[in-house]
């Protein structure tokens, strides 16, 4: 079978022995071009929170292209990272630094040409981000364990997510990623998860991240998320209203949305306390953040993973990805008719 597409053009005459012949001529159809989608820096591409995004993205259908990284024209770096003199003993950004990067215009950095080839975003998992970056600032949270600080990254993902929310292209933020949109938004972070339950005399079990087993590998916790509204992106995206087997890996998260343009569409109940699971800009056309990783799943059922059973279906975790590709385009499209 032939594999292209074919359009069938309007009929040209042809005389024949004085006869008018029409031909139908037969033009191929090119293929749709896949759709590019960003992924925000990164230096360490080796972390399967990229590669699994990467993955997740190709599954959907869209090409994944890693963005250069963003920094402001006047900083230094060293190997791609920040010099010292930036960063705090934490290996926090400073505050003079972070006040900067908060007011930064586009035109001050690398920015605009860094998007100027994709149609979305995605932001990654990962680090714990500069509590410098709050709209309040506050000191680190003081547990050595969890010490796990990237400013020079910090600095990359709000530039990029600041002119991403200008333009109003499509956003999608995983773990450390919706953190990004809670910051640059004006939300609080709880800093250790356990360390807040316990201020609240909870015995914490761990339902986010799994207890570190030294030696092993420490695998994503599954657990339940609820869609708390129909009329939101987070529906659009899960298509029900109780999430099972949401992958999860991290201590940190959002806390007050009060004030901000930020609505809480998901939640998750830990021992009688809501954590807030995903959040959206319904100030924008597609900015939304999870705290779980659906990418992780989608990898798992490729990878026919032993415990694969225990997250949410294939299916389920495609649907995420495919509206971000269809977003993409849409967002794509538009921007050529302007």
């Amino acid at each position: 079978m032939n594999k292209h597409k074919f359009l069938w053009l309007p009929a040209t005459l042809l005389i024949i022995g004085g006869c008018a012949v029409a031909l139908h001529l037969r033009q191929a159809e090119k293929p749709a071009e896949k759709v590019r989608i960003g992924i925000a820096w990164r230096a360490d591409t080796e972390s399967e929170f990229y590669t699994n995004v990467v993955r997740a993205i190709e599954e959907a259908g869209g090409t994944p292209v890693l963005l250069k990284q963003v920094m402001p024209n006047s900083y230094q770096l060293a190997d791609s990272t920040l010099l010292p003199a930036y960063t705090d003993e934490q290996g926090m950004l400073l505050p003079i630094y972070a006040e900067q990067v908060k007011m930064l215009p586009a035109d001050s950095s690398n920015v605009r040409e860094t998007l100027g080839t994709v149609s979305a975003v995605v932001f990654t998992g990962g680090e714990d981000i500069s509590t410098t970056l709050l709209s309040t600032p506050e000191p680190w949270h003081g547990i050595e364990a969890e010490l796990d600080y990237n400013a020079t990254r910090d600095v990359s993902d709000y530039l990029t997510m600041a002119y991403c929310l200008e333009q109003d292209m499509p956003v999608m933020g995983l773990c450390r990623g919706m953190q990004m949109l809670g910051v640059i938004s004006g939300a609080t972070i709880i800093q250790d998860i356990p360390t807040y339950m316990a201020a609240q005399g909870i015995d914490y079990e761990y339902t986010h991240r799994n207890v570190a087993d030294p030696g092993t590998y420490r695998d994503y916790a599954a657990h339940h998320v609820a869609v708390t509204t129909h009329e939101s992106l987070h529906y659009q995206l899960a298509a029900t209203d109780s999430i099972t087997g949401a992958p999860s890996w991290h201590h940190q998260c959002v806390g007050s949305i009060d004030g901000t343009p930020l609505t809480a569409t998901g939640v998750t109940s830990a021992q009688g306390i809501d954590i807030i699971e995903a959040i959206e800009r319904t100030d924008k056309t597609f900015c939304i953040g999870l705290q779980y990783h659906p990418e992780a799943a989608l990898v798992k059922h490729l990878d026919n993973d032993p415990n694969a059973s225990l997250f949410m279906s294939y299916d389920e975790a495609l649907r995420y990805f495919k509206v971000l590709v269809q977003q993409a385009r849409k967002w794509n499209e538009e921007k050529h008719n302007r």
